[in-house]
């Protein structure tokens, strides 16, 4: 048997000699006899780019690669990656707001952030995005409902590929009015009812937002005046943020968040390692969030996205340092929120302020998001992640630093105070507004389906009372379970890692 293989082998070793000896002879005679096998390599290369630049041609006969053309496509494909960094942001609220509240709400939590995205898009295409982009008056726009129209100038769009298609850009836009109403979530968190949260995020994404919204990326009112909001410091995060704040008043304080003579006492979260990569997600998201709102592939997408990177990390340091000598020791909370606190600062001026103003920005943001956390405690609003201190607070101070720290309309550089008096405008009027229209849709969902939760379904956690499963099935995770401390539920959210047996 061996004899055989030997053979054989003999064989085809003569066999290849013999086609490697044809293979040099014809590679000789065209020239290439002398070449490396590492240029050799190159031929089916060389053959792949030959076909590709025939394919190219062919497409050009059929449709003409015009330098506009080409950019209108890039525009689309930057808007639309950019779209999905802002969707994605969804899966960073959810996991922060789970981490920063008890482990017996975390279903309720990721439920909340799950579904308020696909309500959003319902909502937005049939309602909200004609309302706010479409043609009308200076209010509110009325025209081009569930998508209907074609034309690209009822939603205030160029032709393609001067302007982007409706698809893009209603993708794009529906990823920010999601997240005026997950916003929401983390301050109303362990004590709501999950269909007010429903109800209420199709209210808001579908009237209030929009409307305020018109005001401003529509063509309305406070374009015409010159308030000045890039991306949405006041238009999407202090909508979210007036909203939340108006949601925690009404609901009241979680049980056992306040002892006996009134003072705040902490409600830890569970889960600080997914909280900090809620953070992280958020802060990559930030990156089609801003630079996104170019609404464009060009020159100011780079500009923009280190701006945003240099404001978010200078609130991260800045409320590290802060709460280190507020309370000495440097909280995690806090440096998570600082960094948010940078980023939503940001927002409203990422396209016109200089490194250094984005520095200075974010640093003031990180500072103020530290403090404004403590004066809530204090004043009984009870927000387990902080929600109104970012969005809201900060949402303020960002677009008020437009009017000081822009390069060409800014007090700091010699614009005057026009600026910033119609950025005060803008806040106070969108302010005013999201605060009514919130206060009435929460009252109106309180005399009906109710707004809070039962006592005894607090204490047990939403994850039971309302969606009848738990995060962490299997695990015994609060201290008074495994019969020390006799702890109610739901005043602690310590995770033993206890395995039952």
């Amino acid at each position: 048997m061996s004899k055989l293989m030997q053979k054989n082998k003999l064989k085809n070793s003569k066999v290849r000699e013999s086609l490697s000896a044809d293979a040099r002879n014809i590679l000789g005679k065209i020239g290439v006899g002398k070449l490396s096998y590492s240029w050799l390599a190159c031929i089916p290369l060389t053959a792949l780019i030959v076909g590709i630049w025939s394919l190219a041609a062919t497409a050009q006969e059929a449709e003409p690669l015009t330098p506009e053309y080409v950019q209108g496509v890039l525009n689309t494909i930057w808007i639309v990656v950019a779209a999905v960094l802002v969707i994605f942001m969804n899966a960073g609220f959810g996991m922060l707001e789970t981490g920063f509240c008890r482990h017996k709400n975390a279903v309720n939590i990721l439920a909340k952030n799950l579904i308020v995205f696909a309500i959003a898009t319902i909502v937005f295409w049939a309602l909200g995005f004609a309302l706010m982009f479409g043609q009308g008056n200076s209010f509110v726009g009325f025209s081009g409902f569930f998508l209907l129209s074609e034309d690209p100038a009822t939603y205030g769009l160029d032709p393609f590929p001067a302007g982007l298609p409706i698809s893009v850009f209603f993708l794009f836009q529906v990823a920010f009015a999601a997240t005026a109403a997950t916003i929401v979530s983390g301050a109303v968190a362990e004590r709501i009812e999950f269909v007010a949260f429903l109800i209420f995020s199709v209210l808001i994404v579908g009237i209030s937002y929009p409307i305020t919204g018109h005001w401003l990326w529509g063509g309305g009112w406070l374009s015409e005046i010159g308030f000045s909001d890039f991306a949405g410091s006041t238009v999407v995060h202090s909508v979210g943020g007036w909203a939340a704040l108006v949601g925690a008043f009404l609901l009241g304080p979680r049980i056992g968040k306040y002892n006996e003579d009134g003072k705040p006492r902490a409600i830890p979260g569970h889960n600080m390692s997914i909280a900090t990569l809620g953070c992280l997600i958020l802060w990559i998201g930030w990156f089609g969030f801003n630079p996104g709102s170019e609404l464009a592939a060009d020159e100011a997408v780079p500009f923009i996205a280190v701006t945003t990177n240099l404001a978010g990390a200078a609130g991260g340091v800045t409320a590290t340092f802060t709460s280190w000598v507020k309370d000495g020791k440097p909280d995690l909370s806090m440096i998570i929120n600082g960094i948010l606190a940078g980023l939503v600062g940001i927002t409203a001026g990422c396209d016109g302020v200089s490194y250094t103003g984005a520095v200075i920005i974010g640093a003031i943001a990180g500072v103020i998001v530290v403090f404004s956390v403590g004066f809530f405690d204090k004043i009984k609003i009870d927000d387990p992640v902080g929600a109104t201190s970012v969005h809201l607070v900060n949402g303020i101070w960002g677009t008020l630093a437009v009017g000081l720290f822009n390069t060409e309309s800014g007090l700091f550089y010699g614009g005057g105070p026009q600026q910033l008096v119609n950025q005060i405008i803008g806040i106070v009027a969108i302010g005013a507004f999201t605060v009514i229209t919130s206060f009435i849709f929460w009252k109106a969902i309180e005399a009906t389906v109710g707004m809070r939760v039962g006592r005894e379904h607090e204490f047990e956690g939403l994850d039971i009372a309302e969606h009848g499963m738990e995060a962490y099935s299997g695990f015994l995770k609060e201290s008074g379970a495994l019969g020390g401390g006799g702890e109610m539920a739901g005043s602690h959210g310590d995770f033993t890692g206890t395995r039952l047996q």
